[in-house]
């Protein structure tokens, strides 16, 4: 697994991660996430050994990145998908990587066809849509079969298709056994894919826990309710304190919080008021990230009025 302890980064004086602690475990696909700025990025640098800490450790399997014999069995990284040299092939990226590595040969064709690109494998990678590159960064990561995978933004320009085949394919690797770390702002891929959240902003750990558990803490549980005949609806919402809170929407509908569905209905049947919606409705992943990281956000544009 991954082990975040402590860790610390500083340019010039500015502090970029903050004394940054948790784990990512075995089974789980862990989604890293964090309002631009807030440090995700560089906290995979370091795990990779790509950036020295200030202070705190990453470690891989109990050890520093650098000092692992072999890294590619031991955690596969997609970091940057453009990073690549457009002059090769994309099995002669995979070949010299795998030679690199000690790896048999025979796994750069088996990730090529994991990954979808086996018609490709002979294409100049200057000639690759992002979504390809994408996909050949995927293929690199699962190159030594590793039991450790960290990807950053593993679905940008990926079409649908692409991005069901890599949420799928996060789950699958997860239910082997792994540990996936992954970093996106899509937060509904996120709700989808996600076992587990770590939530960062300015640097700190903001959030550590299931993804259920993270949306229910930080997320809104409303009441929708409609009745046949709005007036009567209005008058009752409105018309006293009934220890909840009562919001007109779109429709004729209403928003209650603070109250449970039984005591709504109980109250319209005593006032004579024939209801024919009454839902719950809770917050999407989405809406509980923005409402938690809203004073995390470093950069924020201006909103017209």
């Amino acid at each position: 697994m991954i082990e975040i302890q402590g860790l610390t980064k500083e340019y010039d004086g500015r502090r970029v991660v903050d004394d940054l602690t948790f784990e990512v475990r075995p089974g789980l696909v862990t989604g890293f996430l964090g309002p631009n700025g807030a440090g995700k990025s560089t906290t995979m640098r370091l795990a990779l050994g790509l950036e020295q800490p200030t202070a705190g450790r990453a470690l891989v399997a109990g050890r520093p990145y650098a000092e692992l014999a072999d890294p590619l069995r031991q955690m596969g990284a997609l970091l940057d998908a453009q990073a690549l040299h457009g002059g090769r092939t994309a099995r002669g990226h995979l070949r010299w990587l795998a030679a690199s590595n000690g790896l048999p040969e025979r796994r750069v064709d088996e990730v090529l066809g994991q990954v979808g690109l086996t018609d490709a494998a002979g294409r100049r990678i200057r000639r690759f849509s992002l979504g390809m590159r994408q996909r050949l960064g995927v293929a690199a990561a699962l190159l030594g079969d590793p039991a450790v995978l960290l990807l950053d933004e593993p679905v940008n320009g990926l079409d649908p298709e692409g991005i069901r085949w890599i949420r799928t394919l996060l789950r699958e690797l997860a239910a082997e056994g792994r540990s996936v770390l992954v970093s996106s702002h899509l937060m509904s891929e996120m709700a989808l894919t996600a076992d587990h959240l770590v939530v960062i902003g300015r640097g700190r750990l903001l959030a550590d826990s299931p993804t259920a558990e993270f949306i229910d803490q930080h997320g809104r549980t409303r009441i929708r309710v409609r009745a046949v005949d709005p007036g009567k609806l209005a008058a009752l919402f409105g018309g006293g304190d009934h220890g909840f809170t009562a919001v007109q929407v779109d429709g004729g509908a209403w928003e209650v919080t603070g109250a449970e569905p039984e005591r709504i209905a109980a109250l319209a049947a005593a006032h004579g008021v024939v209801l024919y919606e009454i839902a719950v409705q809770q917050d999407s992943l989405e809406e509980a990230f923005m409402r938690m990281t809203a004073d995390s956000v470093e950069y924020r544009a201006e909103v017209a009025a």
